[in-house]
């Protein structure tokens, strides 16, 4: 399985910015979608932004209009640009598949990110 590597959370304002990175061990990028997952304190994980083979992105209704998903398939590394952030966009993000049951990937540790008001 490849193995996914998740970077760039911290604490943050309310309003601020923050870049998160995944790094891949294969090239997967270009063949599968690729999403950035959110688990946040207390709820189930839930997919917040999908990249597809041909580039085409997709977004849950709470992160829409504030955060981009993008990759360099030549880096093997998925982006996820996080704008106007929310102290209800806390929790642990995590890349994966979409689905994530595909046998393709792992689960990494996942990147925390922390909004304060």
């Amino acid at each position: 399985q490849v193995q996914l590597v998740e970077s760039g959370g911290g604490l943050v304002q309310a309003g601020g910015s923050l870049r998160l990175s995944c790094a891949a061990s294969g090239s997967i990028f270009s063949i599968y979608t690729m999403g950035w997952y959110r688990r946040a304190p207390g709820k189930q994980r839930e997919l917040v932004a999908v990249i597809r083979r041909g580039g085409t992105t997709g977004y849950a209704d709470s992160v829409k209009g504030r955060f981009t998903i993008s990759r360099d398939n030549n880096q093997n590394t998925l982006y996820l640009q996080m704008n106007s952030l929310k102290p209800e966009d806390t929790g642990v993000y995590y890349c994966n598949t979409d689905p994530y049951d595909l046998g393709v990937s792992s689960w990494g540790q996942g990147t925390q990110v922390t909004v304060s008001s």
